[in-house]
């Protein structure tokens, strides 16, 4: 292995871990903000108790994207010097973007949120539930801006090699942008979703916290409901860009060759990118003509259009996309099971579909995980698509030794740092929403007073020594 496979390999190592954090937080973050503004609004204490359990969980899973994302653009100077060399001029505008308006944002009120329930009233608590949500979709958006722009670069020309932005907006709302920002803040909304879904089944299968269960189940089920279809529909959106922007990443998903119209899709195969053919393929005529252009007989270039060293890993990008869409019908398959139950009156009694319901707390994981690695495989070999290649991009003082021990080190940490974290989110998930007795509201009298206040307030109290003066 060279410098070149082991950098990619550690990148892929450190984001893949990383992006599950965002793919938690952002939904929770959202749900807790609604959580308290619910609860702002009805005072319903089973509403409040539900929103103190989860803030815990998302205080842990927070602080792990950070500790995770803090290490993440190092490997920019440190593996992709080239790469920061010629696009930082882009690139860097846009992280400092996020840091200006999401880690601040975030910042400001995460403290209150997490320790204001007793300190503020309920409204500031509901409004720092609500600024924390947005900050987390903001770093979202922003981070996707700088995706988006190396899939379907614009906005920029090139001067001694090295990107410069002509246009702060074009270099934002790229061609791809819009469709990457909502296909993939939606999934995780339903990431998240589905872990609630599945921390409220998990305690009516053991009878405890029964009012709080019944509410995760029925928020998750409904918003579950309208996000799962508008995934597909944002999906197929997504998929129709990318063919026009990015048709070889397309062809490598559907497994195509051979240019045509009338299409098939391929359901099953396994790709031989030596010899440019699918082996064991198990095809629906026209069908992907269908979706990809919604027409029976839609053309559809295949992968021989280009030649070999400018075509994606084919096989990795093929099964990763139909274990997301694989993922994405047994999600369906959950809502509308759920749905139908609830409807019956049995929705909170099938001990089936609550086990079913348990074991889908990792789906959404799955599915984000085998969407990014379509994407950002699909985009190979390009780091800027059609502008710059990967292995341009990588250092060129680097030694495989040297990235071997930092892979191994990487490793090494973030096995032990999220598999700590696993454990205390698994022990709090196991301790559970607080008992009904324990009471949590603030109070006027306690509400803490300028800084000083207590020296000061003494201070007035004490006798003036003689012969002071009054002072106004």
């Amino acid at each position: 292995m060279d410098a070149l496979l082991l950098s990619r390999i550690q990148f892929a190592w450190v984001v893949a871990f990383h992006i599950l954090l965002p793919a938690f937080t952002v939904g929770l973050s959202c749900y807790v903000a609604t959580l308290e503004v619910r609860y702002w609004m009805t005072k319903d204490d089973v509403i409040r108790r539900l929103s103190a359990f989860w803030i815990k969980i998302f205080a842990v899973s927070f602080g792990m994207g950070v500790v995770s994302g803090i290490v993440m653009p190092f490997q920019f100077g440190t593996n992709w010097s080239r790469f920061s060399d010629a696009a930082s001029n882009v690139v860097g505008s846009l992280l400092a973007y996020e840091v200006l308006t999401a880690f601040y944002l975030e910042a400001a009120f995460l403290g209150v949120l997490l320790f204001g329930r007793k300190l503020v009233p309920q409204w500031a608590h509901a409004l720092s539930g609500v600024m924390v949500a947005l900050g987390t979709v903001l770093s979202s958006f922003w981070i996707l801006a700088v995706n988006s722009w190396m899939q379907t670069p614009a906005g920029y020309e090139i001067v001694d090699g090295r990107f410069f932005p002509t246009s702060m907006s074009d270099v934002i709302f790229t061609p791809s942008f819009p469709y990457r920002l909502t296909h993939t803040v939606t999934a995780f909304l339903v990431t998240t979703a589905f872990v609630i879904l599945a921390v409220g089944a998990y305690y009516l299968r053991q009878g405890r916290a029964q009012p709080e269960s019944k509410i995760m189940m029925r928020m998750s089920l409904l918003f579950l409901l309208l996000t799962v279809p508008l995934q597909v529909l944002l999906g197929d959106l997504h998929g129709i860009n990318s063919l026009k922007h990015q048709p070889a990443k397309v062809a490598a998903m559907e497994g195509l060759w051979e240019s045509g119209r009338g299409v098939a899709a391929s359901l099953f195969a396994i790709p031989d990118q030596e010899a440019e053919r699918n082996r064991f393929d198990i095809a629906i005529p026209k069908l992907a003509s269908l979706y990809l252009t919604h027409d029976l007989n839609g053309e559809v270039k295949g992968l021989k259009e280009w030649p070999r060293e400018d075509r994606p890993p084919v096989a990795i990008v093929y099964f990763a996309f139909r274990v997301m869409v694989g993922i994405a019908l047994i999600m369906l398959f959950v809502v509308v099971a759920g749905l139908l139950l609830w409807w019956r009156g049995r929705l909170f009694d099938t001990s089936w579909y609550l086990r079913l319901c348990s074991w889908s707390g990792v789906a959404g994981f799955i599915a984000v995980l085998a969407g990014w690695t379509t994407t950002e495989v699909g985009r190979q070999p390009w780091v800027v698509y059609g502008l710059m290649r990967t292995r341009d991009a990588v250092t060129p003082s680097l030694a495989a030794t040297d990235v071997a021990l930092s892979l191994a080190g990487y490793a090494v940490a973030y096995l032990i740092i999220f598999g700590g974290g696993y454990v205390l989110l698994r022990r709090l998930v196991r301790i559970g929403p607080s008992p009904a007795t324990e009471t949590e509201s603030f109070d006027e009298e306690k509400r803490p007073m300028r800084p000083l206040s207590a020296a000061t307030d003494v201070a007035a109290e004490l006798p003036s020594p003689p012969g002071a003066r009054d002072v106004p």
